[in-house]
Order: C-alpha cells, then structure tokens, then sequence
C-alpha cells in the first residue's frame, strides 16, 4: 500500500494585485537569517497579509501577537514592489516539509513570477559571516545571479530540509527559483548575516531597497528574540536524528 503524504492548503485572506511577484522565503533555518531578513523585509514594504497555510503536520501550537491569535504559516504580499513573502513562527518538523512544498507550488506558484529561497550555512571563521552565494533552477536565474554579482559555485552541492524541498519543487515544475546560502554564526540568530544576505543578494535580485540599520541597532534584542526559536530548531534537529541546516564541502541544508 502506498504511504499517503498528509496535505497543506492555502487560504487567501486579501485580495493584493501584484504582476509577478516575486516569492522571498523566510522560514526558520540556521541562524535564523531567513526570518530575520524576510521578517524585516515584510515589516519595511508594509506587505499585507496575503493568506495561511494550513496543515496536520505543523506544530500542534497557537502563536499571537499584538494580542491577536495567527495562522503559524503565513504568507504577505504587496504590488510595489511585486514582492509575496513566506513566513513561519516555529521551525517546521520534517513530515511538514513535503505537504508544505506542494502546497506552495500548486496553489500559489500562479500568483508569482519567481521564488527566492535562503539557507544559513555555519561559517568557519569570523570573516566568513555574511558570504553569500547562490544557485538557480534556471539558466536565466543563474545569469540573473552573476549580474547581480553573486558568487556561483562550480563544485557540487546537496541541499536539504524545507529548503531544499522546497527548491526541488520548483525545479520539477520548472518554476524559475534562485537559492541563496549566507554564511552565519555557527551556533546563534545572526542578524549581520540576514543584513549582508539583504543588501548584497536580495537587494539587487528583486530591486527594492531596505533599510538595514535596525539589524546593526537591535542585534542584540533580535538575538535574544530569535533565541526561543533557534533552541526549538535545534531540538526539533535533534529528535529527527538529524543536523540543523549545517553545511559541509559541497553540502548545504
């Protein structure tokens, strides 16, 4: 008997008229650098509140804020610039990964032109927090990264958990995607490597422009913010027997 994959749906809840946006992922990874980054990204472009994604598999849990109950899965949207953006409060545990990835491919990927994905990736020195660099699911996003001066490796690669199914969605369904990997603190939320990823990658990637200076000015409140989070991430990593988005040579989660 074949083993059938919970689902995910989506559930719009405005109505946001943008031509091609373009989809920036912001779920909880190493470092918590896509959060950060995608979380002031929503926060500055006033994006609204677009839809929820809904599934089984997700975290048994209710979040709020500004005293108000949420959807853990949310998406935002905004017309100028043409930007969605993909948002969780908790790390996702791995039976969520799949029905997430379909979900966002086949009930969302008509309402955006193309998608950017980020992974955090342990750097090995001090010099190394904020290296970006990237890969596509095209040839044309691939040039779209070198003429935005992103580095692209030659070496091979493996990219794994939501990320890298998510990448692998759009790869199969032929949805034009880039995949950005920053180097960040091997251990803490690093607002630096979300600032670095924002200004040199994202910036010239979808052409808006961010003001970074909040991460330099509440580094330390972010961290303490995105600490709850990181050790959920971790022990979520732990209990699947598995390691949180660590990066080896040609490896990326």
């Amino acid at each position: 008997m074949t083993e059938q994959t919970t689902a995910a749906s989506f559930e719009q809840v405005a109505d946001v008229r943008a031509k091609s946006p373009t989809l920036i992922e912001g779920l909880p990874g190493h470092g918590l650098v896509a959060s950060i980054a995608v979380d002031q990204i929503t926060e500055q472009l006033g994006l609204e509140h677009y839809g929820n994604v809904a599934s089984d598999e997700f975290p048994p849990v209710v979040t709020f804020e500004d005293g108000l109950v949420q959807d853990l899965v949310r998406v935002y949207a905004g017309s100028d610039p043409a930007v969605m953006t993909l948002e969780s409060d908790l790390a996702l545990p791995e039976p969520a990964f799949e029905p997430l990835s379909k979900c966002v491919l086949e009930e969302l990927s008509d309402d955006f032109g193309r998608a950017i994905f980020l992974a955090g990736a342990p750097a090995q020195s001090e010099e190394e927090i904020g290296e970006v660099t990237g890969v596509a699911t095209t040839d044309d996003i691939r040039d779209d990264l070198r003429d935005a001066g992103i580095t692209v490796p030659d070496e091979h690669g493996l990219v794994g958990g939501i990320t890298g199914s998510l990448v692998r969605e759009c790869y199969q369904a032929d949805v034009p995607a880039a995949l950005l990997i920053v180097r960040a603190h091997p251990y803490l939320p690093d607002p630096k490597a979300a600032k670095s990823v924002t200004e040199t990658a994202l910036e010239p990637l979808v052409d808006f422009d961010i003001d970074t200076t909040a991460l330099d000015e509440q580094a330390e409140e972010i961290q303490q913010q995105m600490q709850q989070i990181a050790q959920q991430y971790q022990q979520m990593a732990e209990d699947q027997g598995q390691q949180q988005q660590q990066v080896q040579t040609g490896m990326f989660q």
